[in-house]
Protein backbone atom coordinates (compact mmCIF):
# COMPACT_ATOMS: atom_id res chain seq x y z
CA UNK A 1 0.00 0.00 0.00
CA UNK A 2 1.22 3.50 -0.86
CA UNK A 3 1.76 5.73 2.16
CA UNK A 4 0.95 9.38 1.41
CA UNK A 5 2.44 12.21 3.44
CA UNK A 6 1.07 15.73 2.92
CA UNK A 7 3.32 18.69 3.78
CA UNK A 8 0.90 21.52 4.61
CA UNK A 9 -2.13 19.26 4.96
CA UNK A 10 -4.35 21.99 6.45
CA UNK A 11 -4.44 23.97 3.18
CA UNK A 12 -7.93 23.79 1.70
CA UNK A 13 -6.96 21.88 -1.46
CA UNK A 14 -4.48 19.67 0.41
CA UNK A 15 -7.05 18.80 3.08
CA UNK A 16 -9.62 17.88 0.44
CA UNK A 17 -7.16 15.74 -1.55
CA UNK A 18 -6.06 13.92 1.61
CA UNK A 19 -9.70 13.04 2.29
CA UNK A 20 -10.18 11.78 -1.29
CA UNK A 21 -7.18 9.43 -1.03
CA UNK A 22 -8.19 8.28 2.47
CA UNK A 23 -11.69 7.41 1.20
CA UNK A 24 -10.06 5.36 -1.56
CA UNK A 25 -8.39 3.25 1.15
CA UNK A 26 -4.93 4.78 0.86
CA UNK A 27 -2.84 5.34 3.97
CA UNK A 28 -2.71 9.12 4.53
CA UNK A 29 -1.03 11.36 7.09
CA UNK A 30 0.17 14.95 7.02
CA UNK A 31 1.95 17.77 8.80
CA UNK A 32 1.37 21.48 9.28
CA UNK A 33 1.68 24.37 11.72
CA UNK A 34 -0.06 23.74 15.04
CA UNK A 35 -2.56 26.61 14.67
CA UNK A 36 -6.20 25.50 14.35
CA UNK A 37 -7.80 25.77 10.88
CA UNK A 38 -11.38 24.93 9.89
CA UNK A 39 -9.98 22.51 7.28
CA UNK A 40 -8.58 20.11 9.88
CA UNK A 41 -11.88 19.06 11.42
CA UNK A 42 -12.87 16.66 8.60
CA UNK A 43 -9.34 15.22 8.66
CA UNK A 44 -9.62 14.54 12.38
CA UNK A 45 -13.09 13.03 11.94
CA UNK A 46 -11.67 10.56 9.42
CA UNK A 47 -8.81 9.64 11.76
CA UNK A 48 -6.09 11.07 9.49
CA UNK A 49 -2.93 11.59 11.53
CA UNK A 50 -1.92 15.28 11.81
CA UNK A 51 1.66 16.03 12.87
CA UNK A 52 3.61 19.23 13.56
CA UNK A 53 6.26 20.04 10.95
CA UNK A 54 9.35 17.94 11.69
CA UNK A 55 11.93 16.54 9.27
CA UNK A 56 11.71 13.07 10.79
CA UNK A 57 8.06 12.79 9.65
CA UNK A 58 9.48 11.83 6.26
CA UNK A 59 10.13 8.12 5.67
CA UNK A 60 11.59 6.39 2.64
CA UNK A 61 8.38 4.44 1.81
CA UNK A 62 6.22 7.57 1.38
CA UNK A 63 4.75 9.37 -1.60
CA UNK A 64 5.24 13.01 -0.55
CA UNK A 65 2.85 15.76 -1.68
CA UNK A 66 3.70 19.35 -0.77
CA UNK A 67 1.49 22.42 -0.73
CA UNK A 68 2.37 25.00 -3.39
CA UNK A 69 2.90 27.41 -0.46
CA UNK A 70 6.16 25.66 0.51
CA UNK A 71 9.45 25.50 -1.38
CA UNK A 72 12.65 23.46 -1.35
CA UNK A 73 13.83 25.25 1.80
CA UNK A 74 11.17 23.53 3.95
CA UNK A 75 12.73 21.07 6.39
CA UNK A 76 10.49 18.16 5.36
CA UNK A 77 11.08 18.79 1.65
CA UNK A 78 14.84 18.83 2.31
CA UNK A 79 14.58 15.54 4.20
CA UNK A 80 12.60 13.95 1.35
CA UNK A 81 15.32 14.99 -1.12
CA UNK A 82 17.98 13.49 1.19
CA UNK A 83 16.08 10.19 1.07
CA UNK A 84 15.76 10.38 -2.72
CA UNK A 85 11.98 10.74 -2.62
CA UNK A 86 10.28 12.40 -5.59
CA UNK A 87 8.29 15.25 -3.99
CA UNK A 88 5.22 16.31 -5.95
CA UNK A 89 3.60 19.73 -5.58
CA UNK A 90 -0.15 19.60 -5.00
CA UNK A 91 -1.11 20.90 -8.49
CA UNK A 92 1.29 18.45 -10.19
CA UNK A 93 -0.04 15.43 -8.29
CA UNK A 94 -3.65 16.46 -8.86
CA UNK A 95 -3.03 16.94 -12.57
CA UNK A 96 -1.82 13.33 -12.84
CA UNK A 97 -4.51 11.93 -10.51
CA UNK A 98 -7.50 13.30 -12.46
CA UNK A 99 -6.50 11.30 -15.53
CA UNK A 100 -8.02 8.22 -13.83
CA UNK A 101 -11.56 9.63 -14.22
CA UNK A 102 -13.85 11.68 -16.44
CA UNK A 103 -12.59 14.91 -14.92
CA UNK A 104 -14.47 18.20 -14.63
CA UNK A 105 -12.49 21.28 -13.62
CA UNK A 106 -14.44 24.23 -12.26
CA UNK A 107 -12.66 27.54 -12.58
CA UNK A 108 -13.42 31.26 -12.57
CA UNK A 109 -12.63 34.35 -10.54
CA UNK A 110 -15.84 33.90 -8.51
CA UNK A 111 -18.21 31.02 -7.79
CA UNK A 112 -15.75 28.12 -8.12
CA UNK A 113 -16.38 26.58 -4.72
CA UNK A 114 -20.18 26.83 -4.79
CA UNK A 115 -20.39 25.51 -8.35
CA UNK A 116 -18.03 22.59 -7.63
CA UNK A 117 -20.08 21.70 -4.56
CA UNK A 118 -23.34 21.87 -6.50
CA UNK A 119 -21.92 19.81 -9.38
CA UNK A 120 -20.55 17.15 -7.03
CA UNK A 121 -23.91 16.95 -5.25
CA UNK A 122 -26.01 16.60 -8.42
CA UNK A 123 -23.63 14.39 -10.41
CA UNK A 124 -22.88 12.28 -7.33
CA UNK A 125 -26.58 11.54 -6.96
CA UNK A 126 -26.60 9.95 -10.42
CA UNK A 127 -23.14 8.34 -10.74
CA UNK A 128 -20.19 7.39 -8.49
CA UNK A 129 -18.40 10.73 -8.22
CA UNK A 130 -15.30 11.83 -6.33
CA UNK A 131 -14.76 15.50 -5.69
CA UNK A 132 -12.37 18.08 -4.33
CA UNK A 133 -13.76 21.45 -3.22
CA UNK A 134 -11.83 24.56 -2.25
CA UNK A 135 -13.55 24.83 1.12
CA UNK A 136 -11.44 21.89 2.33
CA UNK A 137 -14.03 19.21 1.51
CA UNK A 138 -13.10 16.09 -0.39
CA UNK A 139 -14.70 12.72 -0.99
CA UNK A 140 -13.31 9.68 -2.79
CA UNK A 141 -15.27 6.82 -4.36
CA UNK A 142 -13.13 3.85 -5.33
CA UNK A 143 -15.12 3.14 -8.49
CA UNK A 144 -15.68 6.76 -9.48
CA UNK A 145 -16.86 7.58 -12.97
CA UNK A 146 -16.37 11.31 -12.43
CA UNK A 147 -13.97 13.56 -10.59
CA UNK A 148 -15.21 17.12 -10.04
CA UNK A 149 -12.64 19.55 -8.72
CA UNK A 150 -11.98 23.22 -8.13
CA UNK A 151 -9.19 24.60 -10.31
CA UNK A 152 -7.67 27.87 -9.13
CA UNK A 153 -6.24 30.40 -11.57
CA UNK A 154 -3.90 31.98 -8.99
CA UNK A 155 -0.28 31.81 -10.21
CA UNK A 156 -1.71 29.87 -13.17
CA UNK A 157 -1.88 26.73 -11.00
CA UNK A 158 -4.74 25.38 -13.12
CA UNK A 159 -2.38 24.96 -16.06
CA UNK A 160 -1.21 21.76 -14.34
CA UNK A 161 -4.55 20.21 -15.32
CA UNK A 162 -5.75 18.73 -18.61
CA UNK A 163 -9.38 17.95 -17.75
CA UNK A 164 -12.06 16.35 -19.91
CA UNK A 165 -14.46 19.20 -19.18
CA UNK A 166 -14.02 22.69 -17.79
CA UNK A 167 -16.72 24.94 -16.34
CA UNK A 168 -15.66 28.60 -16.52
CA UNK A 169 -17.86 30.81 -14.33
CA UNK A 170 -16.34 34.24 -15.12
CA UNK A 171 -13.13 36.17 -15.69
CA UNK A 172 -12.37 39.09 -13.39
CA UNK A 173 -9.27 40.90 -12.19
CA UNK A 174 -8.31 39.43 -8.82
CA UNK A 175 -4.98 38.48 -7.21
CA UNK A 176 -3.32 41.81 -8.14
CA UNK A 177 -0.17 40.58 -6.39
CA UNK A 178 0.26 38.18 -9.33
CA UNK A 179 -1.82 39.20 -12.35
CA UNK A 180 -1.08 42.52 -14.07
CA UNK A 181 -4.62 43.23 -15.26
CA UNK A 182 -7.76 41.49 -16.55
CA UNK A 183 -6.07 40.81 -19.91
CA UNK A 184 -3.38 38.87 -18.06
CA UNK A 185 -6.11 36.86 -16.31
CA UNK A 186 -7.81 36.23 -19.68
CA UNK A 187 -4.55 34.93 -21.17
CA UNK A 188 -4.33 32.35 -18.37
CA UNK A 189 -7.91 31.18 -19.02
CA UNK A 190 -7.27 31.07 -22.76
CA UNK A 191 -4.25 28.83 -22.15
CA UNK A 192 -6.36 26.63 -19.89
CA UNK A 193 -9.07 26.39 -22.56
CA UNK A 194 -6.59 24.88 -25.01
CA UNK A 195 -5.88 22.03 -22.55
CA UNK A 196 -9.51 20.85 -22.20
CA UNK A 197 -10.19 17.53 -23.92
CA UNK A 198 -13.99 17.25 -24.44
CA UNK A 199 -15.92 20.51 -23.94
CA UNK A 200 -16.02 23.83 -22.11
CA UNK A 201 -19.13 25.09 -20.31
CA UNK A 202 -18.75 28.87 -20.00
CA UNK A 203 -20.88 31.78 -18.81
CA UNK A 204 -21.85 33.62 -21.98
CA UNK A 205 -22.96 36.72 -20.05
CA UNK A 206 -19.29 37.32 -19.27
CA UNK A 207 -17.79 39.45 -22.04
CA UNK A 208 -14.31 38.03 -21.54
CA UNK A 209 -15.46 34.41 -21.76
CA UNK A 210 -17.17 35.18 -25.06
CA UNK A 211 -13.66 35.62 -26.45
CA UNK A 212 -12.41 32.17 -25.40
CA UNK A 213 -11.15 29.93 -28.22
CA UNK A 214 -10.68 26.19 -27.87
CA UNK A 215 -10.14 22.98 -29.82
CA UNK A 216 -13.34 21.55 -28.31
CA UNK A 217 -16.98 22.78 -28.28
CA UNK A 218 -17.71 25.78 -26.02
CA UNK A 219 -21.26 25.64 -24.60
CA UNK A 220 -22.52 28.94 -23.18
CA UNK A 221 -25.01 29.53 -20.36
CA UNK A 222 -26.55 32.67 -18.88
CA UNK A 223 -29.50 35.06 -18.84
CA UNK A 224 -28.89 36.63 -22.25
CA UNK A 225 -30.60 35.30 -25.37
CA UNK A 226 -27.48 34.29 -27.29
CA UNK A 227 -26.63 31.54 -24.75
CA UNK A 228 -27.09 27.83 -25.52
CA UNK A 229 -28.55 27.39 -22.02
CA UNK A 230 -30.68 30.31 -20.90
CA UNK A 231 -32.53 31.04 -17.64
CA UNK A 232 -35.94 32.67 -18.01
CA UNK A 233 -38.92 33.44 -15.75
CA UNK A 234 -36.70 33.78 -12.66
CA UNK A 235 -38.65 34.23 -9.43
CA UNK A 236 -37.81 34.33 -5.74
CA UNK A 237 -39.76 31.86 -3.58
CA UNK A 238 -39.55 30.81 0.09
CA UNK A 239 -37.70 27.66 -1.09
CA UNK A 240 -35.11 29.59 -3.09
CA UNK A 241 -34.95 30.76 -6.69
CA UNK A 242 -37.11 29.16 -9.36
CA UNK A 243 -36.40 29.46 -13.10
CA UNK A 244 -37.02 27.83 -16.45
CA UNK A 245 -34.02 26.56 -18.41
CA UNK A 246 -34.13 26.75 -22.20
CA UNK A 247 -31.73 24.81 -24.40
CA UNK A 248 -31.26 26.67 -27.69
CA UNK A 249 -34.71 28.29 -27.24
CA UNK A 250 -36.57 25.06 -26.37
CA UNK A 251 -37.89 24.63 -22.83
CA UNK A 252 -35.76 22.00 -21.08
CA UNK A 253 -37.28 22.10 -17.60
CA UNK A 254 -38.16 24.10 -14.49
CA UNK A 255 -35.63 24.12 -11.67
CA UNK A 256 -35.37 25.47 -8.13
CA UNK A 257 -32.05 26.16 -6.42
CA UNK A 258 -32.07 26.82 -2.64
CA UNK A 259 -29.92 29.96 -2.92
CA UNK A 260 -30.76 33.55 -3.81
CA UNK A 261 -29.25 36.05 -6.22
CA UNK A 262 -28.34 35.83 -9.92
CA UNK A 263 -25.04 34.12 -9.19
CA UNK A 264 -26.83 31.08 -7.77
CA UNK A 265 -28.96 30.75 -10.91
CA UNK A 266 -25.82 30.95 -13.05
CA UNK A 267 -24.07 28.27 -10.96
CA UNK A 268 -27.11 26.01 -11.39
CA UNK A 269 -27.20 26.64 -15.16
CA UNK A 270 -23.55 25.60 -15.43
CA UNK A 271 -24.36 22.31 -13.69
CA UNK A 272 -27.49 21.78 -15.83
CA UNK A 273 -25.44 22.32 -19.00
CA UNK A 274 -22.71 19.89 -17.95
CA UNK A 275 -25.24 17.24 -16.91
CA UNK A 276 -27.12 17.71 -20.20
CA UNK A 277 -23.85 17.11 -22.05
CA UNK A 278 -23.35 13.88 -20.07
CA UNK A 279 -27.00 12.77 -20.57
CA UNK A 280 -28.13 13.05 -16.97
CA UNK A 281 -31.97 13.26 -17.13
CA UNK A 282 -33.47 16.70 -16.42
CA UNK A 283 -35.76 15.34 -13.68
CA UNK A 284 -32.76 13.85 -11.84
CA UNK A 285 -30.93 17.19 -12.03
CA UNK A 286 -34.03 19.09 -10.83
CA UNK A 287 -34.56 16.75 -7.87
CA UNK A 288 -31.00 17.12 -6.59
CA UNK A 289 -30.56 20.83 -7.27
CA UNK A 290 -33.33 21.38 -4.70
CA UNK A 291 -31.55 19.45 -1.94
CA UNK A 292 -28.15 21.16 -2.12
CA UNK A 293 -27.12 22.28 1.36
CA UNK A 294 -24.32 24.62 0.26
CA UNK A 295 -20.59 24.60 0.98
CA UNK A 296 -18.59 25.86 3.93
CA UNK A 297 -18.19 29.62 4.37
CA UNK A 298 -20.58 30.42 1.52
CA UNK A 299 -23.69 32.12 2.92
CA UNK A 300 -23.59 29.93 6.05
CA UNK A 301 -26.54 31.03 8.20
CA UNK A 302 -27.33 30.95 11.91
CA UNK A 303 -30.46 32.49 13.46
CA UNK A 304 -30.00 34.07 16.90
CA UNK A 305 -33.15 35.72 18.33
CA UNK A 306 -34.18 38.45 15.86
CA UNK A 307 -30.84 38.45 14.06
CA UNK A 308 -29.52 36.26 11.26
CA UNK A 309 -25.74 35.74 11.31
CA UNK A 310 -24.19 34.87 7.95
CA UNK A 311 -20.58 33.79 7.40
CA UNK A 312 -19.39 34.31 3.81
CA UNK A 313 -16.04 34.10 2.03
CA UNK A 314 -16.78 37.18 -0.14
CA UNK A 315 -13.49 39.06 -0.46
CA UNK A 316 -13.72 40.78 -3.86
CA UNK A 317 -16.11 43.67 -4.71
CA UNK A 318 -18.03 41.52 -7.22
CA UNK A 319 -18.61 38.84 -4.56
CA UNK A 320 -19.60 41.37 -1.89
CA UNK A 321 -22.19 42.95 -4.20
CA UNK A 322 -23.60 39.49 -5.06
CA UNK A 323 -23.77 38.44 -1.40
CA UNK A 324 -25.56 41.64 -0.34
CA UNK A 325 -28.00 41.25 -3.26
CA UNK A 326 -28.75 37.64 -2.23
CA UNK A 327 -29.25 38.71 1.41
CA UNK A 328 -31.76 41.40 0.43
CA UNK A 329 -33.67 38.91 -1.73
CA UNK A 330 -33.89 36.32 1.04
CA UNK A 331 -34.54 38.78 3.89
CA UNK A 332 -36.41 41.74 2.37
CA UNK A 333 -37.77 42.89 5.75
CA UNK A 334 -34.38 42.96 7.51
CA UNK A 335 -31.63 45.55 7.59
CA UNK A 336 -28.36 44.28 6.10
CA UNK A 337 -25.34 44.95 8.32
CA UNK A 338 -22.02 44.30 6.58
CA UNK A 339 -19.01 43.41 8.76
CA UNK A 340 -16.11 43.21 6.32
CA UNK A 341 -12.46 42.28 6.76
CA UNK A 342 -10.36 43.14 3.66
CA UNK A 343 -7.95 40.38 2.61
CA UNK A 344 -4.44 41.43 1.50
CA UNK A 345 -3.12 44.95 1.11
CA UNK A 346 -2.61 44.67 -2.65
CA UNK A 347 -6.23 43.63 -3.27
CA UNK A 348 -7.55 46.37 -0.95
CA UNK A 349 -5.44 49.03 -2.63
CA UNK A 350 -6.28 47.90 -6.17
CA UNK A 351 -10.05 47.76 -5.64
CA UNK A 352 -10.56 50.28 -2.84
CA UNK A 353 -13.22 52.33 -4.67
CA UNK A 354 -15.00 49.20 -5.90
CA UNK A 355 -15.04 47.84 -2.32
CA UNK A 356 -16.60 51.09 -1.12
CA UNK A 357 -19.26 51.05 -3.84
CA UNK A 358 -20.19 47.41 -3.13
CA UNK A 359 -20.35 47.88 0.65
CA UNK A 360 -22.55 50.98 0.30
CA UNK A 361 -25.35 48.63 -0.81
CA UNK A 362 -25.65 47.47 2.82
CA UNK A 363 -27.68 49.47 5.34
CA UNK A 364 -24.80 49.63 7.86
CA UNK A 365 -21.09 48.96 7.40
CA UNK A 366 -18.46 47.93 9.96
CA UNK A 367 -14.84 47.45 8.92
CA UNK A 368 -12.22 45.18 10.50
CA UNK A 369 -8.48 45.71 10.12
CA UNK A 370 -6.90 44.49 6.87
CA UNK A 371 -5.85 40.82 7.03
CA UNK A 372 -2.41 40.41 5.46
CA UNK A 373 -1.27 37.23 3.75
CA UNK A 374 1.82 35.06 4.03
CA UNK A 375 3.19 37.05 1.09
CA UNK A 376 2.62 40.56 2.49
CA UNK A 377 2.13 41.24 6.18
CA UNK A 378 1.79 45.01 6.00
CA UNK A 379 1.38 47.90 3.61
CA UNK A 380 1.21 51.69 3.57
CA UNK A 381 -2.57 51.43 3.21
CA UNK A 382 -4.75 51.23 6.34
CA UNK A 383 -8.40 50.44 6.97
CA UNK A 384 -8.98 54.18 7.46
CA UNK A 385 -8.39 54.66 3.70
CA UNK A 386 -11.44 52.50 3.00
CA UNK A 387 -13.49 53.94 5.84
CA UNK A 388 -13.35 57.51 4.49
CA UNK A 389 -14.93 56.29 1.22
CA UNK A 390 -17.99 54.81 2.97
CA UNK A 391 -20.17 57.43 4.74
CA UNK A 392 -21.18 56.49 8.31
CA UNK A 393 -19.07 53.32 8.31
CA UNK A 394 -17.41 52.36 11.59
CA UNK A 395 -14.31 50.43 12.58
CA UNK A 396 -14.90 47.38 14.73
CA UNK A 397 -12.69 45.10 16.83
CA UNK A 398 -13.31 41.93 18.82
CA UNK A 399 -13.46 44.16 21.91
CA UNK A 400 -16.08 46.53 20.48
CA UNK A 401 -18.14 43.83 18.73
CA UNK A 402 -21.02 44.22 21.20
CA UNK A 403 -22.22 47.26 19.23
CA UNK A 404 -23.84 44.79 16.81
CA UNK A 405 -26.51 44.10 19.43
CA UNK A 406 -28.03 47.46 18.48
CA UNK A 407 -29.13 46.05 15.13
CA UNK A 408 -32.32 44.17 15.93
CA UNK A 409 -34.29 42.58 13.07
CA UNK A 410 -31.11 42.57 10.99
CA UNK A 411 -28.89 40.26 9.01
CA UNK A 412 -25.28 40.46 10.20
CA UNK A 413 -23.14 39.62 7.18
CA UNK A 414 -19.59 38.64 8.21
CA UNK A 415 -17.51 38.73 5.02
CA UNK A 416 -13.85 38.08 4.25
CA UNK A 417 -11.19 35.50 3.33
CA UNK A 418 -9.00 36.03 6.41
CA UNK A 419 -10.07 35.19 9.96
CA UNK A 420 -13.38 37.09 9.97
CA UNK A 421 -14.92 34.08 11.78
CA UNK A 422 -13.23 35.20 15.00
CA UNK A 423 -15.34 38.37 14.94
CA UNK A 424 -18.53 36.34 14.61
CA UNK A 425 -17.38 34.02 17.40
CA UNK A 426 -16.58 37.02 19.64
CA UNK A 427 -20.05 38.43 18.95
CA UNK A 428 -21.76 35.12 19.73
CA UNK A 429 -19.89 35.02 23.06
CA UNK A 430 -21.39 38.43 24.01
CA UNK A 431 -24.87 37.00 23.34
CA UNK A 432 -24.25 34.13 25.72
CA UNK A 433 -22.71 36.18 28.51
Amino acid sequence: MTNFHFIGIKGSGMSALAQVLHDMNKHVQGSDVEKQFFTQRPLEQKGINLLPFERNNIKSDQQVIVSAAYGDDHEEVQRAHELGIDVKQYPTFLGEFIQNFTSIAVTGAHGKTSTTGLLAHVLGSAFPTSYLIGDGTGKGEEDSTYFAFEACEYRRHFLNYKPDYCIMTNIDFDHPDYFKDVEDVFSAFQEMAMQVKKAIVACGDDQHLQGIHANVPVVYYGFEEHNDFQARSVETTPEGTKFDAYVRNSLYGSFTVPGYGKHNVLNALAVIALCHYENVPADVVATHLKTFKGVKRRFTEKVVDKQVLIDDYAHHPTEIAATIEATKQKYPSHNVVAIFQPHTFTRTKTFIREFADALKQADFVYLCDIFGSAREQKGALTIEDLKVLIPNSQLITEESIEVLKNHEQSVLLFMGAGDIQKFQQAYEKTLNS
